[in-house]
């Protein structure tokens, strides 16, 4: 339509809402179909939390608040980063907003000028590229290979910089491959960084508690402490604490580019709801017992996933350190045929076969930048996941 903005061409839906959407109307019409797309916990959120939140209610908690957050949040997540991250960072270094997006959003937003680049690895999550477009900067893309893990090697990064570059976009562990960074790994990235002092690092911990095995998290401006002046580091409640629904991402970096994501902020949603963030408050000061149980599980699931997908034909499935998801590569497949006679050309008629066939809906690689590999969330039950699990070695054994 004519009266639409051009910059609307440059974005693309998110294949992830699309993919959840396709899963919801096939079960309303009656079809047996098991969704593997939504990146979120099916665990509830805590007791503790809702109680927060029913407190607060009755307290009378439901005014506007702060842009940047009310203060009680503030203070938990400054203290949240000491504890947990060694970071140091006042109150007024911290912002919350309603959901990660938010917070990235606005860091974009707060600084991109026109032409300005932001370095993405490859696999991606697919809203980074789309909102570095629409605030008008180039995302630039470099590829982190199934032969080293999915995680970025030193050198590729180092290549990829040039001077128009203003953000390292950079996600440990990541959604979609569930990569996860070593201290050492991510150490030989920071000295990269190190050398090129204009270059900003835009942090997404989002799943710094699900990690599996004896795998410590560790995150940029923790292990270079030379970056902590040009690092925002964001994370949220929603994966950890089950809590996507209520909508809370924070972060926290140097005080300049806060007080600007805040002006934005003020012209946009304004303060985060107020229930939601009274909830957020006791999810960081409450009790954490409940998050190594629930990864226990999550760590079991992932097992029995990359175990039952490797048994599969034709598919190679890594094992990832963390988040909740995997990423196998289907690229053995490609060029055979469905029984219907269907010639599989890419991971995009994978996904579409695999769902038409077997009735298991998974989110295609080339929406993250990187194929022919496909996306699996195993945040739901062991049961769902066997059967699907079972119905994709059934399906690649009936390719021809």
């Amino acid at each position: 339509m004519a009266f639409l903005a051009d910059i609307l061409s440059r974005v693309q839906p998110s294949a992830t809402i699309a993919v959840a959407q396709k899963a919801r109307e096939l079960k309303a019409a009656g079809v047996d179909v098991i969704g593997l797309g939504a990146g979120e916990p099916d665990f509830d959120t805590p007791d503790n939390i809702k109680q927060a939140a029913i407190d607060a209610i009755n307290r009378g908690e439901t005014k506007y608040t702060p842009i940047s957050g009310i203060p009680e949040l503030r203070q938990a997540i400054a203290a949240k980063f000491k504890r947990e991250n060694d970071l140091d960072y006042e109150p007024s270094q911290v912002i919350v907003g309603t959901g990660g997006k938010q917070i990235l959003f606005n860091a974009f937003m707060a600084t991109m000028n026109p032409g300005d680049e932001v370095i993405i690895p490859t696999p991606y999550w697919v809203s980074y590229p789309e909102m570095v477009s629409l605030c008008g900067g180039n995302p630039v893309f470099v590829e982190a290979t199934i032969e080293d893990d999915f995680k970025l090697q030193p050198e590729a990064l180092e290549a990829a910089i040039t001077p128009k570059t203003k953000w390292f976009m950079f996600n440990s562990p990541s959604n979609p491959s569930g990569a996860a960074y070593s201290r050492a790994e991510l150490k030989a990235l920071t000295d990269v960084l190190m050398r090129h002092p204009h270059v900003w690092v835009l942090s997404d911990d989002m799943y710094e508690h699900l990690v599996y095995g004896d795998f410590e998290f560790t995150t940029p401006a923790q292990v270079e402490p030379g970056l902590y002046d040009r690092t925002l580091t964001m994370n949220g409640v929603s994966k950890a604490y089950a809590m996507t629904g209520w909508r809370i991402g924070y972060a926290a970096g140097p005080l300049e580019l806060v007080k600007a994501m805040d002006m934005i902020q003020g012209q946009q949603t304004s303060g985060a709801c107020s229930i939601a963030q009274w909830a957020s408050v006791e999810a960081l000061n409450g009790t954490q017992d409940f998050i190594d149980e629930r990864r226990k599980v999550f760590e079991e699931r992932r097992d029995l996933v990359v175990s039952m997908l490797n048994q599969a034909t034709g598919l190679d499935c890594p094992t990832p350190e963390g988040a909740f998801y995997v990423y196998p590569s289907c690229a053995r497949l490609i060029g055979k045929a469905t029984p219907e006679g269907k010639v599989i050309e890419n991971d995009a008629d994978f996904i579409e076969a695999l769902l038409e066939n077997e009735g298991v809906a998974v989110v295609p690689g080339s929406a993250f930048g990187l194929g022919p590999n496909f996306r699996i969330s195993y945040a739901t039950s062991t049961e769902a996941l066997q059967d699907a699990c079972a119905r994709i070695q059934r399906f690649c054994a009936s390719l021809k």
